[in-house]
């Protein structure tokens, strides 16, 4: 009995110490950037992880500087990722709902083709991409970043959501209908209020694409006032043989991380309890 007692604590232990470590491990580089965002100089290297002394300068220069547009690019991302997450959600739930309630021709087809098309990778198609948006001139604007990256939304989460809508009873559509109730009665009314989990992920995941790409961006935006957070720090550290200054991109880093921790803040909740409870609860 003694002997099980101390190898049950021993492993207990074990992994409590290996959390620790792998807590450390990710927490560590995300305190020290955002305590050299509070560092005087250029660089980030320090031989401590404290600064010696704290400094807000290098935020007043990211909102005051005529050169480094942060709030002009702040407002460019804010805007493409919002209304992509919108667009994106909504038409995510729209296909996720039809692919799963209804059976019309091409269908399986249509599935397979998801499938296939998310083994590979997405820059792939930025070449078509981008001789499509010159042919429809809409290089350079926020209104192609918008439609791509919303349009892109069903691509690869329609299968999640059909799975999650597969999952709540067909009974209750059944008994809707009785009630006279017709299809988009049926999405807006029960399955929408059943859906918080699924929406809860895909809104997040539609928000951070657009948040942080850069790719696409920098294929598209050329002007620099239209260009968004990744591409003008991207710019700003290594375009122009400008000398890097790394204490300012880490305080452009902490400032772009508050919404997606905002938004993530809000929305766990009804991502915890749909990984906990599932659709079947309703």
């Amino acid at each position: 009995m003694i002997g099980q007692r101390l190898a049950n604590l021993t492993r207990l232990s074990l992994s409590y110490i290996v959390l620790i470590i792998l807590a450390i491990c990710s927490l560590y580089p995300a305190l020290w950037i955002v305590l050299g965002s509070f560092r005087s100089g250029r660089s980030l290297y320090s031989k401590t992880l404290i600064p010696e002394s704290f400094t807000l300068d290098n935020y007043r220069i990211l909102f005051t500087s005529k050169s480094f547009l942060f709030g002009q690019w702040y407002l460019n991302t804010l805007k493409i990722a919002t209304i992509s997450m919108v667009l994106g959600t909504f038409l995510v739930l729209l296909c996720g709902y039809a692919v799963s309630r209804f059976r019309f021709k091409g269908r399986s087809l249509t599935l397979s083709m998801i499938l296939v098309l998310n083994m590979f990778p997405g820059f792939l198609s930025l070449i078509a991409l981008f001789i499509l948006l010159k042919e429809m001139g809409l290089l350079n604007t926020h209104l192609a970043i918008i439609i791509v990256y919303a349009a892109g939304a069903p691509l690869f989460t329609t299968i999640l959501a059909k799975g999650f809508f597969d999952a709540i009873p067909r009974s209750l559509d059944e008994a809707a209908k009785i009630d006279g109730a017709n299809n988009m009665t049926i999405f807006s009314r029960i399955m929408l209020p059943l859906s918080k989990p699924l929406i809860t992920y895909v809104a997040l995941t539609s928000f951070v694409g657009p948040w942080v790409d850069f790719i696409f961006a920098r294929l598209v935006l050329r002007s620099r006032d239209k260009w968004t957070l990744a591409v003008g720090l991207f710019d700003q550290v290594v375009g122009n043989n400008q000398s890097s200054n790394f204490t300012l991109f880490a305080a452009s880093s902490v400032l772009i991380a508050i919404p997606i921790t905002i938004l993530f803040i809000f929305l766990q909740r009804n991502l915890v309890d749909g990984l906990t409870a599932g659709a079947n609860k309703g």
